[in-house]
Order: C-alpha cells, then sequence, then structure tokens
C-alpha cells in the first residue's frame, strides 16, 4: 500500500478501478434521482458556473454548507425564466452535505474499503468537508473550467484532497476529467472566499495561467475513484454525447490545519467527520 501513496505524491492523483461495485453506483444514482423528485422548486434557482469569481451574493449558495442543496445548468432556463427540460435533466449537481445528511450518500462515503484507501494515504486526521452529485447530462452537461479544488476548500497549510467516483463510465465523448501527471508540483493561483462587501470573491495569490499543455483524459469505468491533490489543475469539457456522465465527489480537509471563517463553505467544524461509521 505503500507504493499508493508514493504514486500520488509522484503525479498528484491515483484511479483505483472498482473501488465500488456497479450496484453501489446504480444506489447513488437511484437515490439522486429520489432527491429530484422531492425538491420543490420555487421558481428563484442557484445556477452553478465554475467561472466563481463572477458570482454574486447568493444566500441559497453561501448556507449550502450543510444542507443539501440544488445547483441548476447555466442554460437551464429560456429567456422567460422558465425550465427548458425537466427539472432533473436542469441540474448541474446536488451538494454539499449528502455526506452527512443523507443515509445512502452516507454510507457510500464511509465505506470499508474507502476508509482503508484513507489510512493507505496516511488521511488519518483528514475529514469529509463537502460532497457533490454531479450529473453531467446527456447533451447539456456543461464544461467545468480548469481549476485547483485547494481554491475553494483553502486551509493554512493547504490539505485539501478529492475523492471523486464515476459513478457511471467516464469517456472523452461524454466529458472525463483532465489532468498533467505531476502538475500538483505548483503554487495555489486563487483563494474563492467571502468578500468583505458581501457575496464573494476570487483572490489571485499568483497571477501564473494555469495551461492545459500536458494534461491528458482520464478515461475510466463505473465504480472507479480518482484521487485529487487539492493543487492538482484538472478540468472537464461538455458533454456533447447521448449518454449521461454522472459522478460522486467528496472533498477531504486535515481538521488539525486552519479553516478560514471567510471561506465560503461554512459549516460546524465540530461535527465533521473522516471516514469512519
Amino acid at each position: 500500500m505503500r507504493s499508493l501513496q508514493e504514486k500520488f505524491q509522484k503525479d498528484g492523483y491515483l484511479i483505483l478501478k472498482d473501488l465500488y461495485s456497479a450496484e453501489a453506483c446504480d444506489q447513488l444514482i437511484q437515490r439522486a434521482q429520489e432527491l429530484a423528485s422531492n425538491y420543490h422548486f420555487e421558481g428563484h434557482p442557484t445556477i452553478f458556473q465554475t467561472q466563481e469569481q463572477s458570482r454574486t451574493s447568493d444566500a441559497y449558495f453561501l448556507s449550502s454548507g450543510d444542507k443539501i442543496s440544488y445547483f441548476f445548468e447555466k442554460d437551464a432556463f429560456n429567456e422567460n425564466g422558465e425550465l427548458k427540460n425537466d427539472l432533473f435533466h436542469s441540474l448541474n449537481k446536488i451538494g454539499h452535505a449528502l455526506h452527512d445528511l443523507d443515509p445512502v450518500f452516507s454510507q457510500f462515503s464511509r465505506s470499508p474499503q474507502l476508509k482503508a484507501l484513507a489510512e493507505s494515504l496516511e488521511l488519518q486526521n483528514h475529514v469529509i468537508i463537502q460532497s457533490m452529485m454531479i450529473f453531467k447530462h446527456a447533451r447539456i452537461g456543461g464544461v467545468v473550467d480548469v481549476h485547483q479544488d485547494a481554491s475553494f476548500l483553502y486551509t493554512e497549510p493547504g490539505s485539501c484532497i478529492g475523492f471523486w467516483f464515476a459513478l457511471e463510465d467516464a469517456t472523452i465523448e461524454n466529458g472525463c476529467l483532465w489532468a498533467k501527471p505531476g502538475g500538483h508540483q505548483t503554487s495555489l493561483r486563487s483563494w474563492f472566499k467571502r468578500s468583505p462587501l458581501g457575496g464573494t470573491e476570487m483572490v489571485m495569490l499568483d497571477e501564473t495561467p494555469i495551461t492545459i499543455d500536458g494534461m491528458i483524459p482520464l478515461e475510466v469505468s463505473k465504480g472507479t475513484c480518482i484521487v485529487l491533490h487539492g493543487l492538482l489543475p484538472h478540468f472537464s469539457k461538455p458533454n456533447t454525447s447521448g449518454k449521461s456522465r454522472q459522478a460522486f465527489a467528496i472533498h477531504t480537509i486535515d481538521k488539525t490545519t486552519h479553516y478560514p471563517e471567510t471561506n465560503w463553505l461554512q459549516c460546524n467544524h465540530a461535527l465533521l467527520r473522516g471516514f469512519a461509521n
């Protein structure tokens, strides 16, 4: 298991095939559909975009750290503010506390195999702070711009590590992740935080642009887990295919690090738990 940690430190990511069974993936997909069907859309949507610099104050978004909240694709609505499609196929994601508030997602997030993986990576102090069900629907799943996860879950020192689970096969055609081996050996470029003027702001820490040179597609099969270093730049292209690319992601931080009160995502840190049930 030591080789796993060495490979992670070298590449900035790990690809672990068949960490979960197809049945376990299907359970999450079904549960997400149930949650969406019980969501009462009140006509005041929050639209998820990766260009968070432009986000204005949105109480729904900023209070989602300890809730199950629903976020729409940016092109989900017509000029009259009406959904172009049914509600489920208009959603971009559900987040950000599925791992704590829903029993199906909690069981998936704290499985024996994931606990063993965390132990092999020596993440004994890491706790789960955020989770997301990402739909990437066929033909409408939007682009996710190049970013570093640590920009959105900033700690001092940096400690963010993500776990991305393919609930369906992820291919170039339906919008798989792209990353560069060793790309985490760089600086943190930005910090997405709450603005003193209200809303949020993206504070630049290093003006050096992130390029996609050398990035490769991480095509993976259903049930695969991709572990992502917080400094690893990665992105995904739009889903232009006829197949969805549903995924579940959790993000973790070291509980011994400093987590600023100005981070956009806030929750009760005393309640944060790791991978053990």
